[in-house]
C-alpha cells in the first residue's frame, strides 16, 4: 500500500505480478472466455488495460484447461501480455441450481452447453487454474444466494474455509500464481467476521469478498463493507467480486477495496447503452439520430475521438458489430479512465471532493443504470 485516505477507509497501492505491476485502486474487464467480447487484446491495452478476469468454469468447459495449457497458457492462448485473474468457477456452477448437487468433497453439476456431468472438487479447481495459468487464482467456494437463511449461510460459509484450506494444500505453483481465499456470509455480520478470521489465518496473499452485488440493496452491500473490508490484512489485496457500476466502484473504494471486476461495461454496450460522465446514454435511441457530438466529450477514447452519436446509432440499428465495439471500447475506457481519476484523487487526499463532483455531473439517483 503506497497511501491510505486519511479522511476515508480508501486505499492507494500495487499488486505485482509476473505480467506487470497493477496500480490500484483497479476495475478488471472480464474476458469470460479468454476474450473480452467485441475488444482485442490490443485495444485492452491502448485503453489502459493491465489486468483482466477469466473464467474457470468456462473455459474448463470449453475448449478445456489441458488445451489452454498445451497453448502455453492464457497469456500465449489470447496473446494478451498483461496479468490475468481467474475465477474459481464456483459462483458459476452453484448459479446452476438445478443442474447441481453440493457435497463436502466437491460439487457434482452439468454442463450449461451439453448437459454432461462433471465433479468439481477444491482440488480440481487449483489444477484447471493451474493449468491456465493465470496470475491470480481463486480458491473454490459455496457462494450462498441472497436471500438466505442463517443456517444455510453459516454451512456454506464453514465448508468455503474447509475448501480454502484444501485449496492451499493443493496448489503448488505458488511462485508464479497468487491464490486469494474469498470471504463469505451473505449478509450475516457474525459469519463475515468469521469467515475472515478463519481466512486470515490461511494466510492468503490475497483476500476478495464474494457473495455480494447478488440481488441485495445497495446500502446492505454498502453496510457489509463497512464492516468487512476492515477486517482483512492492510498489506494485501482486497478484491470486491462482481461490481462495475460507477456507483459501486466508488463507494467499494471509500470502504477500501482495491479490486473489482463486472461484465456489465460489455453486456450493456451491446444493447448501445454508454456511461458517460454525465451518466447513461442508450445510443440506439431515436433522440441521438441527429446527434453528430462524441458518445462523451470528456472521453479520450478512440470512438469519442473519432466518430459522432448518430454514427454509433446508425452501426447499432443496421447491426453492424462495429457500433457494439465502439461502445464496448468506450465502456471500458471510461471505468479504467474513473478509477484512474480515483487514484490521484486518494494521492491528492481529494476523494469526498471528487466523489461529490462525480456524482453531481453524473446526475446519481440510486442505482445508476437501472
Amino acid at each position: 500500500m503506497i497511501k491510505k485516505c486519511s479522511r476515508t477507509g480508501a486505499r492507494r497501492g500495487r499488486v505485482h505480478t509476473p505480467h506487470g505491476i497493477i496500480e490500484t485502486p483497479v476495475f478488471m474487464p472480464v474476458g469470460t472466455q479468454a476474450s473480452v467480447k467485441a475488444v482485442s487484446p490490443r485495444e485492452l491495452e491502448e485503453i489502459g488495460a493491465k489486468i483482466i478476469l477469466s473464467n474457470t468454469y468456462h473455459l474448463y468447459i470449453r475448449p478445456g484447461h489441458q488445451l489452454v495449457e498445451q497453448a502455453g497458457g492464457l497469456h500465449d492462448f489470447m496473446n494478451w501480455g498483461g496479468a490475468v485473474l481467474t475465477d474459481s468457477g464456483g459462483f458459476q456452477v452453484f448459479s446452476l441450481a438445478d443442474l447441481r448437487n453440493i457435497q463436502e468433497e466437491g460439487v457434482t453439476f452439468k454442463s450449461h452447453l451439453d448437459g454432461s456431468k462433471h465433479f468439481i472438487t477444491p482440488e480440481k479447481a487449483i489444477e484447471i487454474q493451474n493449468a491456465l495459468g493465470a496470475d491470480i487464482i481463486m480458491a473454490f467456494d459455496e457462494c450462498a444466494p441472497y436471500p438466505c437463511e442463517y443456517n444455510y449461510a453459516k454451512q456454506a460459509m464453514e465448508r468455503t474455509t474447509r475448501w480454502a484450506a484444501r485449496c492451499k494444500e493443493s496448489h503448488k505453483n505458488t511462485e508464479r500464481q497468487a491464490l486469494f481465499g474469498i470471504v463469505q456470509g451473505v449478509t450475516y455480520k457474525d459469519l463475515r467476521q468469521e469467515s475472515a478470521k478463519q481466512l486470515i489465518e490461511l494466510d492468503f496473499p490475497g483476500y476478495a469478498i464474494g457473495g455480494l452485488s447478488v440481488g441485495e440493496p445497495a446500502e446492505l452491500m454498502y453496510e457489509v463493507l463497512d464492516y468487512t473490508a476492515p477486517l482483512l490484512p492492510d498489506s494485501k489485496p482486497r478484491y470486491l467480486m462482481g461490481v462495475g457500476t460507477p456507483d459501486y466502484l466508488i463507494e467499494g473504494v471509500i470502504r477500501g477495496i482495491d479490486m473489482f471486476d463486472c461484465v456489465l461495461p460489455t453486456r450493456i454496450a451491446r444493447n448501445g447503452t454508454a456511461m458517460t460522465s454525465h451518466g447513461k446514454v442508450v445510443v440506439r435511441n431515436a433522440v441521438y439520430e441527429k446527434d453528430f457530438s462524441p458518445i462523451d466529450s470528456e472521453c479520450d477514447c478512440y470512438a469519442c475521438k473519432n466518430f459522432t452519436r448518430a454514427y454509433i446509432r446508425h452501426l447499432i440499428k443496421s447491426s453492424e458489430i462495429l457500433g457494439i465495439r465502439l461502445v464496448s471500447l468506450h465502456n471500458l475506457r471510461f471505468l479504467i479512465k474513473l478509477m484512474e481519476n480515483v487514484r490521484l484523487a486518494i494521492e491528492e487526499d481529494k476523494l469526498p471532493e471528487f466523489r461529490k463532483q462525480f456524482y453531481k455531473k453524473y446526475g446519481y439517483e440510486g442505482s445508476l443504470l437501472v
